[in-house]
């Protein structure tokens, strides 16, 4: 019979800084201090739990976010044949 599955050994970080709970919890200041420079991710037992990141870079997400569903509604209108309405590049930067 097969051996169960294990969670692999190792995690895949994706920040520039890591920091455990345990020294968040002492000093969350200096961790959110950090995360306006670069990412940080938050460790328990040597695992990533959360990320902290800088207001900026949130807002840049939710912003990519945004643009990804208005691409997604503008395919699906576009299948369903609707032709839009024709407008001008001076139109738009009016």
């Amino acid at each position: 019979m097969n051996a169960p599955l294990k969670p692999p050994v190792i995690a895949e970080v994706l920040a520039d800084a890591c920091v455990s709970i345990s020294n968040l919890k002492a000093n969350p200041a200096a961790v959110i201090a950090e995360a306006q420079l670069r990412q940080v991710a938050v460790l328990n037992r040597n695992k990533p739990v959360a990320y902290v990141i800088s207001p900026e870079v949130w807002e840049y997400l939710c912003s990519l976010h945004d643009d990804a569903a208005d691409s997604e509604l503008a395919r699906e209108r576009l299948a369903e044949g609707d032709d839009g309405i024709a407008v001008t590049l001076d139109d738009l930067l009016d």
